[in-house]
């Protein structure tokens, strides 16, 4: 038995005129008109650890199940968190193995960039990387720090494993998201790790303890990606009931 996610009538028709004709909306005001309907309510751990200033950077697992899509944790992040966050988004969804996969992708791809533009976020080619995104992937990058940068103050919010992981199981990262990551904290901005998932038909966000990423000086650009990559998912698995930890028990 799963939470029963629905979306509330009238949020959901002016989504979708703003979808049409442009215009900004409240992610954080969206995501509590959302959360607000769940049966039974969210569940939140952790909430001594849930930030209440900026130059923070939230980091989740990409959790997922037929049924459940990854933007309920954005949308209970947005809702808990005090603070507007700057999601890091996908750019769009690519359905593997779907034979309507290059509609989907094209449909996506221009609804995803429409949602980004009407809550200010940031989106970024999908994972796995395909070679065609190299140049994409790397300017999404540059605004995101830069972004950082201007707003020292703002909450970020980001999924280092980028898509949606077999069976909801916290995966690694893909190569170069630990350098992201260690960049990011070295503008200022301190880490909270959440881990989402639902258990005994209620949907859980865990929040761990803010740190600083942190990693031993003159590493090899490839071992200091590896090295801050295995801090970052280790804390998320940490606030992850053991047998959704996968990669990182």
């Amino acid at each position: 038995m799963f939470p029963r996610y629905t979306y509330p009538p009238y949020a959901f028709l002016k989504l979708a005129v703003n979808v049409f004709i442009g215009g900004h909306r409240s992610f954080r005001r969206d995501g509590k008109d959302c959360v607000d309907g769940l049966q039974p309510p969210l569940r939140i751990l952790g909430a001594e650890h849930i930030p209440a200033s900026g130059s923070t950077l939230i980091t989740f697992n990409h959790y997922y199940r037929p049924g459940f899509n990854a933007w309920w944790v954005a949308l209970g992040l947005a809702a808990v968190v005090p603070l507007d966050i700057h999601f890091v988004m996908t750019s769009e969804l690519t359905y593997p193995g779907k034979w309507y996969a290059p509609l989907g992708m094209a449909g996506s791809h221009w609804l995803l960039w429409r949602l980004s533009m009407i809550y200010g976020f940031t989106s970024m080619p999908p994972m796995p990387p395909r070679p065609k995104d190299v140049a994409a992937r790397a300017r999404s990058v540059r605004r995101t720090l830069e972004f950082a940068r201007q707003h020292p103050r703002a909450v970020l919010g980001l999924a280092p494993e980028g898509g949606d992981q077999p069976g909801g199981l916290l995966n690694w990262p893909s190569s170069g998201a630990g350098r992201f990551l260690l960049l990011l904290a070295g503008a200022g901005f301190h880490i909270v790790p959440v881990g989402a998932y639902e258990m005994d038909g209620e949907f859980f966000l865990n929040f761990g303890e803010a740190y600083d990423l942190v990693v031993p000086p003159g590493l090899p650009v490839d071992e200091k990606d590896h090295v801050s990559a295995e801090i970052v998912m280790r804390r998320i698995a940490a606030q992850l009931p053991e047998s959704m930890r996968g990669s990182f028990q």
